[in-house]
Parts: structure tokens; C-alpha cells; sequence
């Protein structure tokens, strides 16, 4: 009877004490559409030296990064790379990143190919940009260019300070109108070449050092947009419409039933189905009371517990494999065979946010997009292909998204919002509901994996056989160039290329005879399947490790040796085998075979495991430490050590940053994550159905060792940490019971199961 029911906003707040702090965006699409033109430089083109970097009147430099950083650092560095190669303080040094009018495709966020391909390209641009601005500065000094040095972006003469001009006096807010050559590779491969050439290691003052981040201070305070920020005028909101039962199609639509919620209007072109409102709670209502008749189709998936029987019995469509030596021949002699078989399953991206795109499409064609896709130039190239229209036409603007490791719901949502615009003539912004982030998004793809090793007498391995088989991690390929690869382009009956493709372990063991395949099976169901697989975060990293080097552990068994030892044996490449004793030097490994790193307390057993591998010239080793609880199988890793060598460090505690990112997602990948699904859809569509670690689960005490070779190319950070962590934790369990589990993740009842 004390309820107030006449409040204004003034009355709820002086009443309540609470504070309330709002403000709008709604011009952050066009200010940023505005910026993206408005400067006039020449035409890019990958042969321009302006393309890549420009100086301001008042001599501040602007890097032009045709990938994005998904908030790892990777900006950072580029603007270290071009301050060390320019002489440049890194606080005068500003980035553009992701926009397909001032920056030229490298191929966007993929593969830890940020610093390791991206970074030479821009080294040499900032080298090729000094050698040109020392040169003209000869000439204005009238001083030969070997006599002058170059600090803080200003040049002077040796011996002669006084002699003296700065960047910003040279270029005088003009441009370079200079060539530089590059290697006709668009994407990753870009590669640049010029005259110049960039420091010696032992010169550098930058690069190795730890500015701070660029991003921070704009998240923390909201003053950097996300793309769910983004507004234009007139613009609509826009929500998609799934069918309950995977592979369903449009029977027909009863546009009444949303006759009554204000502005909203169905959207449809065959089976690309959704509606848009004015205000997007009323998209969202729209959404939820649509009617809507669906096809019958039979259930599309197997049972979820028949998935790896699937796997095993399923036609293979494509395989590829690498041999060495003879490896019937070594089992022929083995006194003691090992075999094993391990699986994996299929695994969300889960972004923490659902994807979110804006996208004006004109009458003309001319059209803008706001994604928060991690390859904006592909994301143009596909949305000019499902639109009709000259990929010059299109304008993919890169802005923050809720998060990337991969192919993840970016790229549908990107390609919703275009094909809505266009068919409404009016701007549309499309956020995606957490179901459907969950449901609808490329999945990781589920695998089994063989393994079998044949052993000596003494315990020498005379053979090793590993082999992998599931579905491709490119059935919908990562690039979304292709508008086949999108739900949208699918819907509309774009065909992709479907392309069967899995992965070899990296590694450098010396095994005299071997043998390392893979085969894959075909997808469950073709088209715009919730269960459609693609990268994820090193794709297919974490599934075979876990296969390849859990199985090196029971090979290290069977033979009565020291994990470490035992790897250690059969590496004879110097870094590799660095990292592997840098890991088990920093977390005070014990040597002795399994059993003689654990400890009892009541219910609870401790241990030690080690994994190692390579991604891509990078090499990780990790030994991981668990508590198990014998009673309920409830397990918890309180210390993780990392050794990792990436070969040139530019950034030490960016790096760092990345490392513990990888080992508390990876270990997120280990022990909670699998997506359910019933022979109808997938079941996996919130937090509670889809887990992942929270705070009080991730690892108190991260350990990270960082192998620096200053002379050594960078060789990428973003995944590798990721790839032997399962595995690490996976031995250290096998440690702490005495039993080996097989098939991920690493879950309370499957290890209580091991362990009964």
C-alpha cells in the first residue's frame, strides 16, 4: 500500500539515490563514414607509399593497417614497428585500422598473422618512409644523406645539430608521391620491397619495449564506439528468423500477427526471413510473434551421444597425409605396441556479446557497412556479391565488436543487415539475440583421433601412425568472400565452395618412421546448419594436441620415462627443445616416471602435466597443475607455466597479455565447453546451456617464460598458447589418478567416470 505509482524520472531518482548516466552515439556512424573521406589521399594502391603511412602538419605519423586488432595488442605493435623504423617517438604515432577506403586488404585478423606478415609489410614501409624523408631532407640542407640522423622525427646533421628539419617541415601536410614495390599478393601474403633497409635488432629502442595499449583508455571510459553504438539516420532495427528444426524452409508468413506493433514489417526474399521496426524492442516483439509456417523436413542430425560413431563410420571426403620413413616396418618389430583414440567436440565461438551490424544500401548501389567482423575487406567483397553490386561500391567500415576468435556470427550478421537494407531502401542495424550467438554461429568442428606407436624392448619409439578424421574447418570458409559462406548468401541460394581441409600436429619430434593424416567427413547438413563448421581460435590446434600430445604422454608411460625426458629425447631442434626445458625449469618439474609428481590431501590428489608444440614457426611448452576431488571428480588448476618463443618480442607484456588470454579461454576450451544438440538444432543457446569458465575458475598463478630472438622474424602469438594446453591438463590429471581420459572437455563426470 506504500507503492508510489506516479513517478516522474526526477521523483524515482531523488527517491532512490540512485544515478543513472546516459548519452547518445547516434552520430558515430556518419562522423566515422565522414573521416573515412575526407582527406584526400591518393589513390590506394599497394604500390603507394602513401597507402601505408602519412605525416601530418603538425608531424604526427598515421600507420594504415589493413588488418584489425580484436583487442590483443596487434595496433600497438604496428605503430611500434613503424616508430622504430622512422625514428619516432610512439606516443606521435597514430593507427587506422580495417577500412576498406584508407587501407589495403593484408587479410584481416587471421592465422597470428598480425605482426608475423603484417609487421614485415609495415617494417619495410617505415624504413622505405625515413630513407625518402632523409633524402629530401638532403636536399633541403644541402648535406649528403649518409651525414644526417633522424631523432624523434626530426633530421639533422651530424656533428652539426644545428642543421637541422623535421618530418612535418618536409612533407608540409602534402603526401609522399612515392612507389614502393610489392609482391602482387593481396591479404596475408602481402609482402612490401623497397631500397631501404629496415634496423639491425641491435639498433632497436621501440620495438621490445611495453607502451601502453591504445585501446584501453576509449573501452574502460566509452568513448571509442562498439558497433552496437553505431546509428545513422533513418535507420531501422532488424531481427532474423531461424526455423525451430534445422534445414526447414518458408512455407508461408502471416504478416497480421505482427500487424499491431508499431512500424514493423516483414522481410523476406525465399527463405531469408526476418522484420524490422523503427525502435528495436519493437523488432524484437516483432520477432517473437511472427507466425510462421516451416516445411517438414526429417530430423537432420544424429543423436549427440552417436556423434563419434558418426565420425568413425561416415565416408571419408577428402584425406591428405605426410610420411616418413617406413612405418609397417617398425611395428613389424615393436615388442610392445601403444594405441589410443581421443575426441573432440564440436565448440562454440560464444563471443560475450552477440554479432551486430549496420549496413545503407542505396538505390545506386553505393553502400556502408559498420561490422565487427575481423576481415572487413572480404566482408566487402562478399556483400557486393550477394547485392549485385561492384565491390568498388561497397564501404566496409571496421569497428569494435563483442570479441573474434575466428569465423564467429560477425560475418552472417554483416551480410543480414546489407540484405535488408537493400531490401527495405532503408539503413539497417541488426543485432543478433544471444540464442541465436550461440545457436547459429560456425561451430569448431567435433573430430576423432587414432594414434598408435610401436616401441622397442628398451622403450625407443620405432614408429609413430596418428591420424585424424572429421569434419573441415572450412566448410564455411573464414574469408566471408564468398556470399555461399554466409546464412544469408546460403538462404538466398549463393553457393560456396564447401572445402574439405583439417590439419596435420606441428611438432619437431625426429620419430624415425611416421605417419600424420587426416580425413574428412561430410557435413551433417548442407546449407545454413546451425552445426556448419569453420575456424575457431587456432583452428584445430587445441583438437589435435590434445590427441597428439596426450598420446605422447602414454607413449612416455609405456615406455617407463620422464614425460619431459621423454620429449626432450626425440627433439633435436635447439628452440624447440628450449621451450620444453624452460616450462619444466620455471614449474620446478620433478623428473620420475607418472605417479612421482602427486600428492594426496584427504580427497584431493594433485599433478603435473607437460605438453609442447609448434603453430607456425612458434613454439609453446606448458606444464599445467591440477587438484582433483576423488569423490566428485571436481577439478581445479591452480598454476599454469608457459615458455613461448615467437622469435622477435615486440611488445613483452602485450605479449604476456596475450598468453594468459589464450590459457584462460583455452582452458575454458578444456573443461566446460561442448555444444549440445538434439537431432533437431542445437540445444546450446545461453551461458547455462553453453558454460565457460568464470573468475573464480581461471588459473590464480599464470607462470610465462618469453624466449626473445631479437634476429629471428616474428612468428605470431594469438593462438599458439592455446594449441598444448588441454593436453598439459589432461596429463596432469592422468598424474593425479592413474587414469587416462580420452575424450574432451576434461568434465567432473568424465573424470569421476576415469577414476572410479
Amino acid at each position: 500500500m506504500n507503492t508510489i505509482t506516479d513517478l516522474s524520472r526526477r521523483g524515482v531518482l531523488q527517491n532512490t539515490g540512485a544515478l543513472f548516466v546516459a548519452f547518445s552515439m547516434a552520430d558515430a556512424g556518419a562522423a566515422m563514414a565522414a573521416a573515412a573521406t575526407a582527406d584526400g589521399r591518393p589513390p590506394l594502391l599497394p604500390t603507394e607509399l602513401d597507402s601505408w603511412i602519412s605525416i601530418s602538419r603538425e608531424g604526427m605519423v598515421t600507420v594504415y593497417f589493413g588488418k584489425i586488432d580484436g583487442g590483443q595488442g596487434t595496433d600497438l605493435a604496428m605503430v611500434q614497428i613503424v616508430a622504430e623504423e622512422m625514428d619516432m617517438p610512439v606516443k606521435n604515432v597514430g593507427i587506422v585500422q580495417g577500412d576498406t577506403a584508407r587501407t589495403v586488404n593484408q587479410g584481416g585478423a587471421s592465422g597470428s598473422t598480425g605482426v608475423r606478415f603484417a609487421g614485415a609489410a609495415l617494417r619495410q614501409a617505415g624504413a622505405e618512409a625515413r630513407r625518402v624523408l632523409v633524402n629530401r631532407a638532403a636536399e633541403k640542407l644541402g648535406v649528403p644523406a649518409e651525414r644526417l640522423t633522424v631523432t624523434d622525427g626530426v633530421v639533422s646533421m651530424m656533428g652539426d645539430p644545428s642543421k637541422k628539419i623535421s618530418y612535418a617541415e618536409i612533407m608540409n601536410g602534402g603526401f609522399f608521391h612515392s612507389e614502393i614495390g610489392w609482391n602482387k599478393q593481396y591479404g596475408n601474403p602481402l609482402a612490401l620491397t623497397s631500397p631501404a633497409k629496415p634496423k639491425s635488432p641491435k639498433d632497436y629502442k621501440v620495438v621490445g619495449t611495453s607502451p601502453p595499449r591504445l585501446d584501453v583508455h576509449g573501452k574502460v571510459f566509452g568513448t571509442t564506439p562498439w558497433v552496437q553504438d553505431i546509428r545513422v539516420e533513418g535507420m531501422l532495427h532488424g531481427r532474423m528468423i531461424r526455423p525451430s528444426i534445422a534445414g526447414a524452409s518458408v512455407v508461408a508468413v502471416d504478416e497480421s500477427s505482427i500487424a499491431n506493433i508499431p512500424g514493423a514489417k516483414v522481410v523476406r526474399k525465399g527463405d531469408f526471413l526476418g522484420v524490422v521496426a523503427p525502435k528495436e524492442w519493437d523488432a524484437i516483439k516483432a520477432s517473437q510473434s511472427l507466425k510462421v509456417t516451416w516445411s517438414q523436413v526429417a530430423d537432420p542430425f544424429p543423436d549427440q551421444a552417436q556423434l563419434y560413431e558418426h565420425i568413425r563410420k561416415a565416408p571419408i571426403s577428402k584425406s591428405d597425409e605426410q610420411k616418413k620413413g617406413d612405418i609397417d616396418a617398425g611395428f613389424a618389430k615393436a615388442a610392445k605396441i601403444v594405441e589410443a583414440e581421443y575426441e573432440w567436440p564440436f565448440q562454440s565461438h560464444a563471443s560475450m556479446g552477440p554479432g551486430c551490424a549496420v549496413a545503407d544500401v542505396k538505390a545506386d548501389g553505393t553502400t556502408t557497412i559498420w561490422t565487427g567482423t575481423q576481415k572487413p575487406h572480404f566482408a566487402a567483397q562478399g556483400v557486393a556479391g550477394c547485392l549485385g553490386v561492384p565491390v568498388e561500391k561497397v564501404h566496409a567500415i571496421w569497428v569494435t565488436g563483442p570479441g573474434s576468435y575466428g569465423r564467429n556470427d560477425a560475418g552472417d550478421v554483416t551480410m543480414d543487415a546489407a540484405v535488408m537494407s537493400q531490401l527495405t531502401g532503408k539503413p539497417v542495424r541488426v543485432q543478433y539475440m544471444r540464442y541465436e550467438g550461440h545457436g547459429w554461429d560456425p561451430k569448431a568442428p567435433a573430430s576423432v583421433h587414432r594414434a598408435r606407436a610401436a616401441l622397442d624392448a628398451n622403450g625407443n619409439v620405432l614408429a609413430i601412425d596418428f591420424v585424424s578424421k572429421g569434419f573441415s574447418r572450412i566448410e564455411t570458409n573464414s574469408t566471408e568472400a564468398e556470399p555461399g559462406d554466409t546464412l544469408a548468401g546460403m538462404l538466398l541460394g549463393h553457393k560456396s565452395a564447401r572445402t574439405q581441409a583439417f590439419n596435420l600436429p606441428e611438432n619437431a619430434y625426429t620419430f624415425e618412421n611416421k605417419r600424420l593424416a587426416w580425413e574428412t567427413v561430410a557435413a551433417l547438413l548442407p546449407g545454413p546448419s546451425p552445426l556448419r563448421t569453420s575456424h575457431m581460435r587456432d583452428p584445430l590446434g587445441p583438437q589435435i594436441a590434445f590427441a597428439n600430445e596426450s598420446f605422447i604422454d602414454e607413449v612416455a608411460f609405456a615406455a617407463n620415462a620422464d614425460p619431459v625426458e621423454f620429449r626432450l629425447k626425440y627433439l633435436s631442434q635447439e628452440r624447440d627443445r628450449a621451450v620444453v626445458q624452460a616450462a619444466a625449469e620455471k614449474a620446478g618439474w620433478k623428473p620420475g616416471k607418472a605417479g612421482a609428481r602427486r600428492t594426496q590431501r584427504g580427497d584431493i590428489v594433485t599433478g603435473r602435466g607437460v605438453a609442447y608444440s609448434q603453430r607456425t614457426g612458434t613454439m609453446v611448452a606448458i606444464v599445467a597443475d591440477v587438484e582433483v576431488n576423488t569423490k566428485t571428480g571436481a577439478l581445479r588448476v591452480p598454476r599454469v607455466t608457459v615458455a613461448h618463443d615467437c622469435g622477435c618480442i615486440v611488445n613483452p607484456d602485450a605479449l604476456r597479455r596475450v598468453i594468459e588470454g589464450n590459457v584462460v579461454q583455452g582452458l575454458s576450451r578444456s573443461i566446460h565447453e561442448e555444444v549440445q544438440f538434439d537431432r533437431k538444432n542445437v540445444r546450446s543457446v545461453d551461458w547455462l546451456t553453453y558454460p565457460i569458465v568464470d573468475i573464480t575458475e581461471a588459473p590464480p598463478q599464470i607462470d610465462i617464460v618469453l624466449l626473445n630472438h631479437p634476429d629471428a622474424m616474428s612468428t605470431g602469438a594469438g593462438e599458439a598458447t592455446m594449441r598444448p594446453l588441454a593436453a598439459a591438463i589432461n596429463n596432469a590429471i592422468f598424474e593425479a589418478t592413474g587414469s587416462r581420459i580420452r575424450r574432451a572437455p576434461l568434465t567432473p563426470q568424465r573424470i569421476r567416470t576415469s577414476t572410479v
